[in-house]
């Protein structure tokens, strides 16, 4: 499963796997990005409630920034090697 997870998602992953060289990692980096991850996706999803409750179209930029972001912490702190949890956080 979690193969097909990964080729599912090799473009975002192959922008921070790609690199040589060593890179500093810890295992609290990638818990911290995966709970940063469920962070921003609590937000967007209350983003999402608000804009339907008010019906204003402004909404959608949070809505979009926090779920990208979400998305990408958690496909990186999930799925991603530890180069890939090192050069998100720019410890390469």
């Amino acid at each position: 499963m979690k193969s097909l997870l990964r080729k599912l998602c090799f473009p975002v992953l192959s922008m921070f796997e790609s690199g040589e060289g060593e890179y500093d990692y810890k295992p609290s980096h990638r818990t911290i990005l995966i709970v940063l991850g469920g962070l921003c996706l609590v937000i967007a999803s209350a983003s999402l409630a608000v804009t339907l409750v008010t019906r204003e179209l402004a909404g959608v930029i949070p809505i979009l920034l926090f779920l990208l972001t979400g998305l990408i912490c958690e496909i990186v702190g999930l799925l991603g090697t530890d180069r890939a949890v090192a050069r998100i956080w720019k410890r390469n």
